[in-house]
């Protein structure tokens, strides 16, 4: 289809990469026999349901029926778009990613827009060094104690005074005003034309985790009436409750991460990063969201919220508590890290240094004993109303955890806490053996006996090899069952391409139902010595070979009962009636 990715392309990419290899990067796997387990990333569990076939390029979850190829994968764990993922991979194996004739509108205004702001971020960042005002800028920057090297690393840039300087410019350079709208770098006047969003502004680059740049934070110098801080306005390519100001630099710094500090802005940031702490992130003019801690601990286990210690830090690290119970379970950690009053992570890294700054960060206070620590003080603990209170408030909040270990601990501390029997706080914490449905037995599922149309489909996608015993394609000619078209399919698809793999053959058919069927028949185990396959699979086409002869039996049969059969046609049922032993 014209404006997509080849999909020539996507079957020599996945033919390339190894699943295997894309996802242990993510989720620690552990052999097992010819395949690789693990605890599911996609739901809570103890015992590892969640398998990946080197053999066949493919996951499959028996838990919550989680299943793909490795596109499928980066596209489900890294939440990435179609076209992400593919652009995730192919870097991986050094691939240019081709485009077909006509390309996708969508992907290439969105790939224009990104070229929009990186020509934006290098004009800010020329004018801090050439224009006639800058020096106020980088006197300010100075003040702060931020090296230049410090500034250049994060590309910090200068939005000089005046209505129309970026705007003109890069007007000049062939960017549309529908660009420069869309990106949000200009606002549209009420009576035509534009004007640029960010004046007289120290600016602040905001790269997304492929270090696309996507949006701004400007901080006012005084010449502008707005607010201190201003950020980008919401565009197609940036969702200010998904991205974190600092994370691309610190992926970059360290190599392996093992915590991540989020603080409160740009400046917090890039002053810890001066003192040598390079692991801290800011969430941009927005509380943490789902989102944002889903893509944390995809690359930490441990994230440590730094608040001011006044009532509006206190409010704030509490909301934050709240939107992380749904995500936060064993393995993951939080913990919460409270300023002395009047001071902030620039301040305070100043006055005590790297060592004193992070030995803070270390004593953090850890989820539980913030949780129940804020809910223990505002009720009477001495009485038994204010710990009916306390356990009043907690369930409803506990609830919202992901069943599993942490979530029964918390009840046990709870009941402990309130003094009261833990078996009264069963409903919170009683596990179950998984926390998502498993999917429903079903013909092609491990609940009922395959048909030989879905053994043969299943055994094509064990070993598509297999397709050459089908090369004349008879016995699939005069057969009418369940399934036929879709075997059909795949039988053309492995004819032109026989050296694919089953995770490749299903990516042909993502989105589809027939894709769900044939994930399903790829997710069944096997059961036969590697040797066996084909002498099973020309089992199965005789199988097919004998449905077909019946049906045809039965369609002359009725024929000659109605008196409208050809003599050709009666012989042949005489023959057919021979070769059944009639």
């Amino acid at each position: 289809m014209a404006g997509r990715i080849p999909s020539s392309f996507i079957d020599e990419l996945l033919g390339r990469v190894d699943i295997v290899e894309v996802i242990d990067s993510r989720v620690q796997l552990k052999k097992a026999g010819r395949e690789y387990q693990a605890c599911c990333p996609f739901h809570n569990e103890k015992t590892p349901s969640f398998t990946v076939s080197p053999d066949k390029q493919f996951y499959h979850c028996f838990g919550c029926g989680a299943h793909g190829s490795a596109l499928g994968f980066l596209m489900e764990y890294e939440h990435l778009g179609f076209v992400e993922a593919v652009e995730e991979l192919a870097a991986m194996v050094n691939m240019e990613v081709p485009r077909e004739a006509g390309q996708f509108s969508e992907n290439k205004s969105q790939q224009d827009l990104y070229a929009v702001m990186e020509k934006a971020l290098q004009y800010y960042r020329l004018q801090l060094k050439q224009h006639a005002q800058a020096a106020r800028a980088a006197d300010y920057l100075k003040g702060r104690g931020l090296t230049g090297e410090i500034a250049v690393e994060f590309e910090l840039g200068y939005a000089p005074p005046g209505w129309d300087n970026l705007g003109a410019r890069l007007l000049a350079q062939g960017v549309s005003e529908a660009q420069l709208l869309q990106t949000g770098l200009v606002v549209k006047k009420e009576g035509g034309g534009h004007y640029d969003r960010f004046r007289d502004r120290i600016m602040f680059p905001i790269r997304d985790s492929r270090g696309r740049a996507v949006a701004f934070g400007g901080r006012s110098l005084g010449g502008d009436d707005g607010p201190k801080y201003l950020n980008s306005s919401e565009t197609p390519i940036f969702h200010k409750g998904r991205e974190l100001y600092g994370l691309f630099q610190a992926r970059k710094a360290e190599r392996k991460l093992e915590r991540l500090l989020v603080v409160e802005g740009y400046m917090d940031v890039v002053s810890l990063a001066q003192f040598g702490i390079r692991n801290a992130v800011a969430t941009l003019g927005t509380a943490t969201t789902r989102d944002h801690l889903e893509r944390l601990f995809r690359v930490v286990p441990q994230v440590v919220f730094c608040f001011d210690g006044d009532r509006a830090g206190r409010q704030a690290a509490w909301r934050a508590l709240e939107n992380a119970l749904p995500v936060l379970s064993e393995g993951r950690q939080i913990n919460f890290m409270f300023l002395p009053e009047g001071e902030d992570p620039d301040t305070l890294v100043r006055q005590e240094g790297k060592d004193g700054f992070e030995a803070r960060v270390t004593a953090a206070i850890s989820f539980s004993d913030y949780f129940f620590g804020e809910l223990a003080q505002a009720v009477d603990m001495s009485t038994i109303d204010g710990r009916a209170r306390l356990v009043e408030r907690a369930k409803p909040l506990l609830a919202k955890l992901p069943d599993g270990v942490f979530k029964h601990m918390m009840a046990a501390r709870l009941a402990e806490i309130a003094n009261v029997d833990q078996a009264a706080l069963a409903d919170i914490g009683a596990r179950r053996v998984s926390s998502a449905p498993r999917p429903k037995a079903t013909a092609s599922g491990r609940g009922g006996a395959p048909t030989p149309m879905q053994q043969a489909i299943q055994l094509l996608l064990h070993r598509p090899s297999l397709v050459s015993l089908l090369e004349d394609g008879v016995v699939l000619e005069g057969l009418d069952q369940p399934g036929l078209p879709l075997l059909r399919q795949v039988v053309e698809l492995l004819r032109e391409s026989p050296q694919l793999s089953c995770g490749a053959i299903v990516e042909h058919w993502r989105g589809e139902t027939a894709g769900r069927h044939l994930a399903a028949l790829a997710s069944r185990p096997v059961v036969l010595p590697e040797e066996g396959v084909e002498t099973q699979f020309r089992a199965v086409l005789k199988n097919l070979a004998a449905l077909r002869d019946q049906q045809r039996w039965e369609h002359l049969l009725a024929k000659i009962r109605l008196g409208t059969a050809t003599e050709a046609e009666k012989r042949e049922y005489s023959e057919l009636s021979s070769g059944k032993g009639r």
